[in-house]
């Protein structure tokens, strides 16, 4: 008797918070996994970690890449598409919060970069397997505080975080949030009735290691870790929307605790998202030329 092959799912952001529970349940799922992650030695205790969790049944592979580069997340992505023609399942939980506007080593504003525009780069890098691999899923992981506020496609980086008083730590998060949702929405209407689907996850309000800054940042968020959901109850509402066999179909949708919900009423403005998913690749394109 023979076994069909696992399924490919690729997860970012799995080394820590809700990464390495969306890992788990990936794996207990029969997935198998690439873990794509900077820090190898931090990637290798997660694998330890889910075949301990999985008494060894856990299938897994690491895939090291710095997701603030676009170039190296261009380049893993390929790799992985390379290695896997066809792919089910594309998981973006990688993101970051900083107190300071920081800029990558291609010049990049960094939050824009990890939260908007890395994930922009893996899925084109990986759409031609996640077509390959179809039906398949891609679920991008936000944040309810894109759910208001505006965003300017004219100025998506050079507003990013800015307003009158200088930076602004969660302006520039929900921004980033904002944009990866707008072109979301964008990129599940263009591939709709191609066997991809690709949805929006509000994981909900984790106590995880996202914001690290010291301080009075970083006091505020230790006080507010215990009303807070668990690392593994975050975990919930991505494995939901990607797992449950009625999600399958559904796309183009925004989640909140395991159920559709209400986005920014900005998203309804096809000529935003249109202009923001262009802005997006001008970024991009500016970027990997250099």
């Amino acid at each position: 008797m023979t076994t069909s092959p696992r399924r490919i799912a690729v997860l970012t952001g799995a080394t820590g918070g809700i990464g390495r529970w969306i890992a788990l349940g990936l794996v207990r799922a029969e997935y198998h996994l690439v873990i794509v992650c900077r820090d190898r030695a931090r990637g290798e205790a997660v694998q330890q970690w889910l075949a301990q969790q999985t008494a060894l049944r856990a299938s897994t592979e690491l895939q090291i890449a710095d997701l603030s580069s676009l170039t190296q997340t261009r380049l893993v992505g390929q790799r992985i598409a390379t290695a896997h023609p066809a792919v089910s399942l594309l998981v973006n939980n990688a993101g970051m919060f900083s107190a300071k506007r920081r800029v990558t080593a291609e010049g990049r504003e960094s939050v824009l970069a990890v939260n908007h525009l890395s994930p922009y780069v893996l899925i084109d890098a990986l759409e031609a397997a996640l077509r390959a691999g179809a039906p398949s899923r891609i679920i991008n992981v936000g944040s309810s505080t894109s759910d208001s506020g505006g965003i300017d496609a004219q100025r998506l980086e050079r507003a990013s975080g800015l307003s009158l008083h200088g930076w602004n730590m969660v302006r520039a998060y929900r921004e980033s949030k904002l944009a990866m949702m707008l072109t979301s929405f964008t990129r599940a209407e263009r591939l709709r009735g191609s066997g991809v689907v690709v949805n929006v996850v509000h994981p909900g309000t984790v106590a995880t290691g996202l914001i690290r800054e010291r301080g009075p940042i970083g006091l505020a968020w230790k006080l507010m870790a215990p009303f807070c959901l668990s690392e593994e109850q975050g975990a919930q509402t991505p494995l939901f929307a990607a797992l449950d066999p009625a999600w399958a179909t559904m796309t183009g949708q925004y989640v909140k605790k395991c159920a559709v919900a209400r986005p920014n009423r900005r998203t309804a403005d096809a000529q935003l998202r249109a202009d923001v998913d262009v802005a997006s690749r001008a970024l991009i394109a500016a970027t990997l030329a250099a």
